[in-house]
């Protein structure tokens, strides 16, 4: 074996044990559609006063922070995305309205002075004084309007806050609140000059307002001395409070009051038993993808595809670790990119395999052939893998959300797919061939494989090229159909790319959608669409829903399907929607550009742009098709269709490197010519690569199911 050869099986067995202590060592990170919990992104709003800025951003980072570690949430994650954006992950919160409630609030707390009583609003015909020009007028307690002063103390003079039970018999509860620097002094001058007023007067009352909200506008006790006021730094808060409720302000003073308001763009909540049936589903359609797949190698490449097998075994236990190494999280789109990308992993060994194929049909013993192979199908490995891992730095630079973390499992399974097919694959079959007995046999190898193919082609050779307008008119056709289906029926988008909210219902009993979409007509909810969705569930999808709307939308469902339990939440508002898709359609355009001046630079501007142009005949077909069947357009889609793009550009470089070398050896020849030779030279490598990824296609559509 030489020097190089050792060196190749020293790196995969050093690369192969590493990724094995990982798999063992760290725990995988599941994302919420598969772990179950409840994921909120939230925008930071500027006010009159504050701009939001990096630092407003991080000061509302680090109090919502406070909130959730308050709320006992097991390993939450809070992030920055972009400038004011913070999305908080809470696994294993199923009910979220609570934590919803909590953390969104923004809690500006303040103690202010009643002034009075204001009467009710005046008729708008009859002049009169506006109390509202002395103060400001909230509904308190009691649904009396109180006019209000200007804040004497706020939250930030609050050191702490304590949910207490009263020491009373009636099981009611308040909140003690502790004072801090000046806060003490402040809440001494208010009360003070509330107990001169006399006893039953509204201005004996201090008001507590909670965002706007009056929660409670206790009077001062007739023991408190006017002008002297509550002294000792401390407080009690009183309103009727339920324990959850004085618990709840208890936490939301000790957490601090949010810089600026916060709006909720996107909610997301997967119940446990659904997230436990997305893990099962995607393990079941990994491993039947790569079952179908080395099945297929082996039948056809014999031993040869049997070492791809392992190789492709390595591929996935290094892909799987690098993920673990850089902190990815996995998520349903992420994992039906890694099930269709399967398929792509072979593409690099049937190009060596096909090349060593060819140098073995040309005279070269089996040991010259197989290095030759590996030679030869070096540039158009990469060049083809080159424009791929353009692609995925592009959308996660430029994209987000699906798309974005779709492009990290794309680059991390392209690295890894050209390390298992140009060194472990190439160990392998090294040490393979130090067997004299295998080295004198190409058939067990399966070099002889498709020898019959190759020889008709070679005696043949059809000439494709010269039926070009044949081609031309039936891809006419295609997408023109394709194009009547997206003018006539358009595209139906998910729910993150348009906006709204989608519930998932488990039910008693099968439900019939007729029936389903009949009831929550009569419940003023006409334009919901209901679909089934998994093992026999109910999904539907509307725009946002208020409370007493969801609770007419629940009781729909139990009264055609019985009792239900919903399993998925999500709401998507229409800014982030719009944004998501816009997102998308920007990053693919700026990784086609930079695929196409590849191209341009490393074959010719006309090459890259027939690559384009194809890739767009592909995309438009695929898209017209969904158009035509109604089908969803969400993340999972998304994965599929830069799957589709990958293997369409990955085609149209293999034909150009062939090309390429072909007009070197026959530059006296006619184009057309040697571009036809070359397109029927890589057509057993097109047709293998393309069962190969077939392999992997019912696992995926099992699985988006």
């Amino acid at each position: 074996m030489s020097s190089a050869s050792r060196w190749r099986a020293a790196v995969a067995f050093i690369a192969v044990a590493s990724a094995t202590y990982l798999a063992f060592t760290r725990p995988v990170r599941l994302g919420l559609d598969l772990e179950g919990g409840t994921q909120i992104v939230l925008e930071a709003q500027d006010t009159e006063t504050i701009s939001v800025d990096d630092d407003v951003a991080s000061r509302t980072l680090e109090v919502l922070r406070r909130r959730v570690d308050a709320l006992g949430v097991a390993e939450p994650t809070l992030q920055r995305s972009g400038d004011r954006r913070i999305i908080v992950e809470l696994p294993g919160v199923a009910d979220p309205d609570e934590a919803v409630e909590v953390i969104g609030r923004t809690a500006q707390l303040e103690f202010r002075p009643v002034l009075g009583v204001a009467p009710p609003p005046p008729d708008p015909t009859a002049a009169s004084d506006d109390p509202a020009d002395q103060g400001e007028i909230l509904e308190g307690e009691d649904g009396e309007r109180l006019l209000l002063g200007p804040a004497a103390v706020t939250g930030e003079a609050l050191s702490s806050a304590n949910a207490r039970l009263a020491s009373d018999f009636g099981a009611s509860w308040h909140v003690e609140i502790n004072f801090r620097g000046d806060g003490g002094g402040q809440w001494a001058d208010l009360t003070g000059q509330a107990a001169c007023a006399p006893p039953g007067d509204p201005t004996r009352r201090v008001a507590i307002v909670l965002d706007r909200d009056v929660i409670s506008s206790p009077q001062v006790g007739t023991e408190i001395a006017c002008g002297e006021g509550i002294t000792g730094g401390e407080t009690i808060i009183t309103g009727q409070f339920s324990e959850g409720e004085a618990k709840d302000l208890a936490l939301l003073i000790r957490a601090g009051a949010l810089p600026v308001p916060v709006d909720i763009l996107e909610q997301r909540t997967v119940g446990p038993t659904l997230g436990d049936a997305a893990v099962r589903a995607s393990i079941q359609a990994a491993v039947i993808g790569a079952a179908l797949t080395i099945l297929y190698m082996i039948a056809y490449y014999r031993l040869l595809g049997l070492l791809a097998a392992v190789a492709l075994g390595v591929y996935g236990l290094l892909s799987y670790a690098g993920l673990l190494a850089i902190g990815a999280t996995l998520t349903l789109p992420g994992i039906a990119g890694f099930v269709l990308a399967i398929g792509m992993a072979v593409d690099a060994n049937v190009l060596v395999f096909e090349r060593a194929k060819d140098e073995h049909a040309a005279g070269r013993r089996v040991r010259s052939a197989a290095a030759a192979g590996f030679r030869r199908a070096w540039p158009a490995i990469a060049d083809s893998n080159t424009t791929t891992l353009l692609a995925a730095g592009l959308l996660f630079v430029f994209a987000s959300g699906a798309v974005r973390g779709f492009g990290i499992t794309l680059s991390i399974g392209v690295v890894v797919s050209m390390f298992t097919a140009l060194v472990v694959t190439r160990a392998l079959v090294e040490v393979a061939l130090r067997s004299n007995a295998l080295a004198s046999r190409p058939r067990p190898l399966g070099l002889e494989a498709g020898r019959r193919l190759r020889d008709w082609l070679h005696d043949r050779g059809p000439d494709i090229l010269g039926r070009r307008r044949r081609w031309f008119a039936i891809s006419g056709f295609v997408l023109a159909l394709a194009a009547a289906g997206l003018v006539t029926k358009g595209l139906n988008y998910g729910l993150e790319f348009s906006g709204g909210r989608l519930l998932e219902f488990e039910t008693e009993r099968n439900a019939d959608l007729d029936a389903v979409r009949g009831e929550l007509a009569d419940r003023g909810l006409p334009g919901a669409v209901v679909q089934e969705s998994g093992d026999g569930n109910l999904a539907i999808r509307t725009a946002a829903l208020s409370a007493a709307q969801e609770r007419f939308l629940f009781d729909a469902v139990e009264a055609v399907a019985g009792e239900a339990r919903e399993v998925r939440d999500e709401f998507v508002g229409p800014s982030i929607g719009d944004e998501l898709r816009r997102k998308a359609f920007i990053a693919l355009g700026v990784a086609l550009t930079a695929q196409l001046l590849y191209l341009a630079v490393r074959f010719r501007w006309t090459y890259g742009t027939a690559a384009v142009v194809a890739m767009f005949h592909d995309v438009t077909i695929l898209l017209g098709v969904f158009a035509w069947l109604g089908k969803e357009l969400d993340g999972v889609f998304l994965a599929a269709l830069l799957t589709v793009i990958g293997y369409s550009i990955n085609d149209s470089v293999v034909v150009f490197d062939r090309i390429r070398e072909r007009r070197r050896e026959r530059a006296n020849e006619p184009l057309v010519r040697v571009a036809n030779d070359a397109c029927l030279d890589t057509i057993p490598r097109t047709v293998n690569t393309g069962l190969g990824a077939l392999g992997s296609a019912p696992a995926s559509v099992d699985f988006d199911l």
